[in-house]
């Protein structure tokens, strides 16, 4: 399953980020996010056994989600992802040793980036998608400029300070979609809440289109 395959499958581009998230309530959050409509969850590499909550999630899920790993910060930690079975790295920054090993093992690739450079960086190293992060911080105006730029069939994702109440303006300026981690998912919360909480990220979604 890759991320084309989903969107055109009709699933919400939106990526769940679920930074925090416990080994013993990974099934179960992925469920209650996949209830609700999100089919691609991340689980960043800061949180607590991350790979044991990503394994766990693709054995379940991965014939219906596009599960994998955030926050990737190395070459083993691509190499680990992919043992696990992950099939999504994602990263906060523009590293192409990481994103070219990522392109090698067939992972879907959605790298960081802030500036035009480290775009064009990602892109040359195998990225077909990339991730404006801290997105809030530079806004919907500053994904315009940079779509002006880059290849037409290179897609923009915006991370950092997303949320339903926003997902309009980024889809608006030119994004293919979003990650949302703590307007959906916080540590502490429990499934149902996050549920809820992605019902109405898929909610206002549909309302857009």
């Amino acid at each position: 399953m890759t991320l084309d395959d989903l969107l055109a499958d009709g699933a919400p581009p939106v990526c769940a980020i679920l930074r925090g998230l416990r080994p013993e309530e990974a099934v179960d959050m992925a469920a209650g996010l996949i209830e609700a409509g999100i089919r691609i969850l991340e689980v960043p590499f800061n949180s607590p056994e991350p790979l044991s909550s990503i394994g766990a999630m693709q054995a379940e899920f991965g014939d219906r989600a596009l599960i994998g790993g955030g926050t990737v910060l190395s070459v083993e930690a691509v190499e680990n992802l992919h043992r696990v079975g992950g099939r999504i790295m994602v990263t906060p920054n523009t590293d192409p040793e990481v994103i070219a090993r990522g392109a090698q093992l067939g992972l879907e690739l959605l790298p960081g980036f802030m500036t035009p450079s480290e775009a064009f960086d990602a892109i040359r190293a195998g990225a077909r998608r990339i991730k404006l992060f801290p997105a809030a911080r530079l806004g919907a105006a500053y994904v315009k400029a940079i779509r002006d730029v880059l290849p037409r069939q290179i897609g923009v994702w915006a991370v950092g300070g997303t949320g339903a109440d926003t997902i309009g303006e980024w889809l608006a300026g030119g994004c293919e979609g979003i990650g949302v981690g703590g307007a959906l998912y916080r540590p502490g919360d429990d499934a149902a809440q996050v549920r809820e909480r992605g019902r109405e990220l898929v909610g206002t979604w549909k309302a857009l289109a």
